[in-house]
């Protein structure tokens, strides 16, 4: 199985002494259940998965009105055999198409018996059906494609090499010659393949980009299929020409999307289900441009302007259908591909667990990310040519008086320099540039006395 980060949180779920059920979402082919499998064979004694896809009878187990101890023994009886109190882990895969089984969990973690993950797909956009959320028993933890140090981790990168990475980013020193090179070539390789865990399988295993895009353009094919299966209504094809729409308007001068691409009489409003679905379904990050690049930004989102990027920038370049992957290889990240790189870039920043925002005005120009980092924001350029220090949109935002930023970053191809208040990084460190980590424990407690 391929190193995946998210099984430091597992670890850290099963530490928890009080622990809830934990609810692992994300898109299609990210990588979920095989992680829970290696998870479940590990760390624990028993393991026991039900998928509620690959076998429709699984759903009776959790006939309607039942009680902890009736589900429990009926689980048995569809496993059969016995499951041993404190050392067993229960899987319910594919739980989207088990409302019942949702709803259940909050008997079944009360009854402390056994741990339970659930996991599945498009989770979000199938809330109707369920009749009661377990609240207060369900721990949610959305996962994502592999990011660059996962990928990094694949391609056989030793620890060491990427703590000095790490060094290197945190000092701002420049990192050596030979290992900047190498890492730029990994992440142009890294923009092809993507993160989807099958595919990066494919490419550590045979180098052969060919076969890395005809599985990618299986998984395409498998998302418009769940489109079809799982929108409602009218939102099937408004789903499906959003999603189809996305590498051309990514390639349009600002990126914006634009509803009268689609349909000449579109409006928000119509279409605002069906954008709601792609992102809830993991397949689509939307990015919404705010009135002032000022925290909180999620108060500050302009709802009619954003971007919408797709959830794995390999399979942006497939979908492109332009045979546009050697000339990425070959470095040619110019004015054509800057829409990949930026995609690449917002794919990154969602799995460092940021929302994603823009700025753009008429009297500043635009800036590609406003990030919020506690109660600061940061500004985030991505350069894919040579000019990287012509950033004059970021200049004109530090110019204005009444705005406080955090950190001035420039993503470009060269080496780690500091000038004035902005730092220039290399691609790849974006993978560094993270949420600052919330304390183990945070006690604040009030002395009464004085009252």
């Amino acid at each position: 199985m391929l190193r995946r980060g998210a099984y430091e949180k597992l670890l850290a779920w099963k530490k928890e002494p009080e622990r809830k059920a934990l609810c692992i979402v994300g898109a299609r082919q990210i990588g979920k259940t095989t992680l829970i499998r290696e998870f479940g064979a590990r760390e624990y004694a028993h393991f026991v998965e039900i998928n509620f896809v690959t076998d429709e009878k699984a759903a009776e187990i959790f006939d309607d009105k039942l009680t902890a101890q009736e589900i429990l023994t009926n689980l048995t009886a569809y496993v059969q055999r016995p499951l041993e109190p404190g050392k067993t882990l229960i899987l319910l895969d594919e739980i989207q198409e088990c409302p019942r089984a949702r709803a259940a969990i909050k008997f079944l973690v009360e009854d402390g018996r056994f741990d339970y993950i659930e996991s599945g797909s498009l989770l979000g956009v199938r809330f109707q059906e369920i009749k009661s959320y377990p609240v207060g028993f369900e721990e949610i933890y959305r996962m994502y494609p592999l990011d660059f140090e996962e990928y990094l981790w694949a391609n056989g990168v030793q620890e060491e090499t990427i703590l000095y990475l790490k060094e290197c980013y945190e000092k701002e020193q420049p990192v050596s010659d030979s290992v900047h090179d190498t890492l730029i070539r990994l992440f142009y390789s890294y923009m092809i393949v993507g993160g989807m865990p099958e595919n990066v399988q494919i490419y550590v295993d045979t180098q052969d980009i060919a076969k890395v895009v005809r599985n990618q353009r299986s998984i395409l094919e498998l998302y418009r299929l769940d489109i079809a299966k799982y929108a409602i209504g009218s939102d099937r094809e408004k789903a499906k020409a959003i999603f189809d729409s996305i590498p051309s308007q990514l390639n349009e001068k600002n990126r914006r999307f634009i509803l009268t691409a689609l349909d000449p009489n579109g409006r928000q409003q119509r279409y605002e289900d069906s954008f709601n679905w792609l992102a809830d379904a993991g397949v689509a990050l939307p990015c919404y441009n705010v009135r002032e690049p000022q925290p909180p930004l999620q108060l500050n989102e302009k709802r009619n302007l954003f971007k919408l990027f797709m959830n794995d920038t390999g399979l942006l370049c497939a979908a492109c259908m332009e045979n546009i992957q050697f000339a990425i290889l070959k470095g040619e990240l110019g004015i054509n591909m800057g829409s990949i790189l930026e995609n690449m870039m917002a794919q990154q920043l969602t799995a460092n667990g940021f929302a994603l925002h823009y700025y753009d005005s008429k009297k500043t120009g635009e800036i590609d990310f406003v990030v919020q980092r506690g109660m600061s924001a940061d500004l985030v350029e991505i350069k894919s040519g040579g000019d990287y220090k012509k950033h004059s949109a970021l200049n004109r935002m530090l110019a204005v008086e009444n705005w406080k930023f955090g950190k001035r970053l420039v993503f470009c191809k060269s080496n780690i320099e500091r000038d004035g208040e902005i730092l220039y990084l290399p691609w790849y460190l974006i993978m560094f540039y993270r949420m600052d980590a919330l304390p183990e424990t945070l006690i604040y407690q009030v002395d009464l006395s004085g009252l």
